[in-house]
């Protein structure tokens, strides 16, 4: 398969990519995060990772393939973000804690004039964390770029996920074998 070009520059997309031995580069441009009200949850994280794929291919050859994704962090219908600070990331886990919540990532796939582009959900439940486990992990990890404030691979996960519903991986920021799944197609189609 040819080296894609992923527009992100998410420390674990970037490990995901490597873990599934994909060859790829990382191009990132800024862009606008925000949103129109009417989107469902669903299709926010598909917007944002539209904005930054196309963002990036205006720049590039015709023929490459760019791989854009965004995750958010649902829970009581309300989109829980990237925490600004200490007190905002312990305020969202002490939100989390006890509870279920979704994390979606949306993905998006272009590739000369074809856009793949979808959205993977997964449910994931927290103990109980307590106000010492959470002040512990906030201090230690600074989980300020996370969406929900954490990320599942790090020790919160490790003792605080009672249980997931879905893709482990999706969680961690990419649903990397549906991700190789439409990569796939792509080089089928030829």
């Amino acid at each position: 398969m040819q080296k894609i070009i992923l527009a992100s520059q998410s420390p674990r997309r970037k490990q995901l990519l490597e873990w599934a031995e994909i060859n790829f580069e990382i191009i990132v441009q800024s862009t606008d995060e925000s949103y129109p009200d009417n989107l469902s949850v669903e299709e926010i994280p598909i917007h944002i990772a539209r904005n930054k794929a196309f963002a990036v291919k205006k720049d590039l050859p015709a023929e490459s393939i760019i791989l854009a994704a965004d995750t958010v962090v649902v829970a009581d219908n309300k989109i829980i973000g990237k925490p600004e600070n200490k007190e905002a990331a312990i305020k969202t886990l002490s939100f989390l804690s006890n509870k279920k919540h979704l994390v979606i990532t949306g993905v998006v796939i272009l590739h000369q004039q074809k856009e793949i582009a979808f959205s993977d959900t997964t449910e994931v439940w927290f103990n109980e964390l307590s106000p010492w486990q959470i002040e512990y992990y906030v201090d230690k990890y600074q989980p300020f770029d996370k969406a929900g404030a954490y990320a599942i691979q790090e020790w919160i996960g490790v003792i605080g996920i009672k249980k997931i519903n879905g893709d482990f991986y999706n969680v961690m920021g990419l649903p990397v074998s549906r991700v190789v799944m439409e990569l796939g197609t792509l080089t089928a189609s030829k």
